[in-house]
């Protein structure tokens, strides 16, 4: 149906009527407009107060860990939240622990309900059962279970307030000065603060204090009742020489990493913060990583090891003590007569060292007083002969050449060449005498001689130390069976510890195995290999494919 609109008044009207009518839409659709803004508005309100003093944003940092130099910086002292990069310090006072005994690898710590119900990432344990130490480092190194974090925190520090202000005092004594913990597991806390730098420190300092715990932060996955547990630093099996440590991802913090890198002599920890995924954080570590490579010393550590200072400037020093009132017999004590002087002896000698093989009063003839010079002592035990002059003869002629052997005939007896002796008018051939056992102790002071004369009867052969420094060129003692090598470590006592947790790993096939260290000369310095003889190629095989579960290296020798 149309109409026409033919008059003055009639367009009137129609325009009158479509003004009224835009004017009515026009505030509908700004009331809707300003009550969002409202809305919108306290929204931002609430988001501002929920998220008050949180530090947001990106730092990074790359250090030469041979001289300890700065190859790459941005925002490096700013602050940030250290989200699960937190649980480096948990595991740092954690291997203390191991350190000094306190606990060992398969001490168990007990789950507390506390602990249980942390937010994830968790291993989800149960409240009242217990975890060992160490499925708790492989669980803090691949899932970085909150949970395992609060255990540790509350068998190391009683509560977990309390080991964070352990975690504190600690970063302040490594020179992490920008540094607070408010928990053990890095979940959101707007307190819980650290710096790019703060952050490199802990990554070397962990490594120099705990070389041996530190190969943890290479576990690749752990296998905990059944279930495999991967590890999320994806950085280590994409970049060559990687070899740790640890992320972090809170809403607050972003993605954050800190990497270790060690290769062709080279030795890096960088540190990214505030990463907007993950696989943007790795690649921001790959860059600066890659791009300071070159730039970083190929040799010999320059740089001293992080350690911990003993004093903190954050403790107030101690107050004095008040003095201890003084009582009234002792302030005016009864006259006594004075001490004499003492009076200067004068000794024409020292007194003789007398050792707890030698008995002074059974001593022979006085001869040398030159003093004994110590040296190398391999003690030897060689059987007697038999009571007939031929046995004799032949025990002689077989160990003459034994080092620590004294021979029954004088003739036979010739000193060492590398020991100086007393000069004497004629010199004759000497005899330690019958039943007498020495042992080098250190420098003593014979107050009489300890051999008798040539002409003496011949005694029965004895046990005695060697006079002569030991031949270095000494074959080891033979060894039979298979070998199994567990590694090559810079110290005997390293190498002795990794076969002491070796064994408690593959119990079976090693029982009965022969462990122990053989010393090899690498450049500059000495390596201690870690090995157990004795073997057959079986239980060798076995030992390997159980040591290799455990994240040990392991490999076969024919010997």
């Amino acid at each position: 149906m149309n109409f026409a609109i033919s008059t003055p008044l009639t367009k009137t009207l129609v325009a009158a009527t479509l003004v009224a009518a835009m004017t009515v839409m026009a505030t509908g659709a700004d009331a809707k407009p300003k009550k969002s803004r409202a809305a919108q508005a306290s929204s931002r309100s609430t988001t501002t107060d929920e998220y008050a003093g949180w530090r947001r944003g990106t730092a990074a940092i790359v250090v030469d860990g041979n001289t300890g130099k700065i190859l790459y910086e941005e925002n490096a002292d700013a602050l940030r939240h250290p989200a699960s990069l937190t649980k480096i310090m948990t595991l740092y006072m954690l291997f203390e622990q191991l350190e000094n005994g306190r606990l060992k690898l398969s001490s168990d710590m007990p789950v507390s309900a506390r602990a249980a119900s942390q937010s994830p990432s968790k291993l989800n344990l149960r409240p009242g059962s217990t975890i060992e130490v160490e499925d708790a480092i492989k669980a803090i190194v691949t899932r970085s279970a909150n949970d395992v974090a609060v255990v540790i925190a509350e068998a190391v520090g009683g509560t977990e307030p309390a080991f964070a202000e352990m975690m504190t005092r600690k970063a302040r004594a490594l020179g992490m000065s920008n540094t607070t913990f408010r928990n053990a597991s890095g979940l959101p806390n707007p307190g819980q603060i650290t710096t790019a730098r703060d952050l490199a420190i802990l990554g070397r300092a962990i490594q120099d204090r705990f070389p041996r715990e530190y190969r943890y932060f290479s576990t690749r996955s752990f296998v905990y009742r059944g279930e495999t547990i991967g590890n999320h630093n994806r950085l280590m099996l994409r970049m060559d020489g990687v070899d740790g440590i640890k992320t972090g991802y809170t809403n607050a913090s972003g993605f954050n990493l800190v990497t270790s890198l060690h290769r062709d002599d080279r030795f890096l920890v960088g540190v990214v913060l505030g990463g907007s995924s993950a696989s943007s954080r790795d690649q921001r570590m790959a860059g600066i990583l890659s791009s300071n490579f070159n730039r970083a010393y190929a040799g010999a550590r320059t740089a001293p090891k992080v350690v911990e200072t003993a004093a903190r400037d954050e403790e107030p020093a101690p107050r004095p003590m008040p003095a201890p009132p003084v009582r009234q017999a002792e302030a005016a004590p009864a006259p006594v007569a004075p001490l004499p002087t003492p009076q200067r002896v004068a000794y024409a000698a020292a007194d003789p060292v007398t050792t707890a093989s030698v008995q002074p009063s059974r001593l022979p003839t006085p001869g040398s007083t030159e003093p004994i010079k110590p040296v190398a002592v391999k003690t030897m035990t060689i059987s007697r002969p038999a009571n007939n002059p031929a046995a004799a003869q032949t025990f002689a002629a077989q160990d003459s050449q034994v080092l620590g052997y004294v021979t029954p005939q004088p003739s036979t007896l010739t000193p060492p060449t590398d020991i100086e002796l007393a000069p004497a008018a004629a010199p004759q051939p000497q005899r330690v005498s019958a039943g007498v056992r020495t042992a080098a102790a250190g420098p003593v002071a014979l107050p009489a001689a300890t051999v008798a004369s040539a002409t003496a009867p011949a005694p029965k052969p004895v046990r005695v130390a060697s006079a002569a420094p030991i031949a270095p060129q000494a074959a080891a003692p033979a060894r039979s069976g298979w070998i199994i090598q567990i590694g090559a470590f810079g110290g005997e006592k390293e190498a002795r510890t990794q076969l002491d947790a070796a064994r408690g790993k593959a119990a079976g096939p090693l029982k009965g195995a022969d462990p122990y260290t053989e010393k090899v000369e690498k450049g500059r310095s000495d390596i201690y290999r870690a090995r157990f003889a004795g073997l057959t190629e079986k239980s060798a095989k076995e030992a390997c494919r159980l040591l290799e579960r455990n994240k040990f290296d392991c490999m076969t020798l024919r010997n």
